[in-house]
């Protein structure tokens, strides 16, 4: 057996998130699933390097599957064109490359990034795609905020109740808001992330762009470790996890540039 990496992005809209589910739901993991096995023409299962939530995107993603196939890499080209023809219009494979019989997608990952965005304007196109705000925030507010997660470690406090984390703790690389025409962006890394987290920590931070949460209430909220005390969750569509990082020199074969846009 073969073990192989895929990089792939997806519009989530459709779909409850990666995983699949025990119920009817679709999701992107089975989609993937089903079409691998098809073309293939063998049971595969593959791992994917993450949970996305429901509606969330992913212009970045990658997951692992093993495969009797061993002729994969001879005409990749030709793999990637057979496996999209076998997708959904809002599923890409974009790479496909070997890696050692023990690389996993998800737990070999050593950094996540995603970013959320919020427009500024009542926009059509972006139905699902980005979180509409008209007020006014104070970005300059927002952004010293979001520095002061570099001094925590534990983000229950921005974290769905979560039988399976044995721990909260995470270590955050990046967080800062920009601005690009009409729209706001607020992109963070993170050695990992915990479910909903993002969603929590965009929505708290645009309380404090609104003035209605303070730089002192911000840390008091962390430290509180309680989920009721921060700010709600800002809609899924405005997510979109858009890069993944694995050890220097992870990959046996070399990979195509990886897809650097939002959906």
């Amino acid at each position: 057996m073969q073990r192989y990496f895929i990089r792939l992005s997806y519009n989530g809209i459709a779909y409850h998130g990666w995983q699949v589910q025990e119920n009817t739901f679709s999701t992107v993991q089975q989609v993937v699933n089903d079409m691998l096995s098809m073309v293939l023409n063998e049971p595969i299962f593959a791992t994917g390097c993450g949970r996305t939530d429901a509606g969330v995107h992913a212009t970045d993603f990658y997951a692992h599957f093993d495969t009797a196939n061993a002729e994969l890499l001879e005409n990749k080209g030709k793999w990637i064109f057979k496996f999209n023809g076998a997708l959904p219009a809002d599923v890409a494979i974009h790479d496909i490359f070997a890696v050692h019989g023990e690389a996993n997608a998800r737990f070999d990952a050593v950094s996540r990034t995603y970013e959320y965005v919020v427009s500024k304007k009542k926009d059509p196109f972006r139905i699902d795609r980005a979180c509409f705000y008209n007020g006014v925030l104070d970005v300059a507010a927002m952004n010293k905020a979001a520095l002061e997660l570099f001094n925590y470690t534990d983000f229950s406090s921005f974290a769905k109740i979560n039988p399976q984390n044995f721990t909260n703790n995470c270590k955050v690389f990046k967080a800062e808001w920009k601005e690009e025409n009409d729209v706001l962006i607020f992109r963070i890394s993170a050695d990992r992330f915990l479910r909903n987290m993002v969603r929590a920590i965009v929505g708290t931070l645009m309380d404090v762009g609104k003035g209605k949460l303070s730089l002192e209430g911000f840390k008091e909220i962390i430290e509180s470790k309680n989920r009721s005390n921060a700010g709600y969750s800002v809609p899924a569509g405005g997510l979109y996890l858009v890069g993944v990082a694995y050890p220097e020199h992870f990959f046996t074969t070399q990979r195509n540039n990886p897809v650097a846009e939002r959906l």
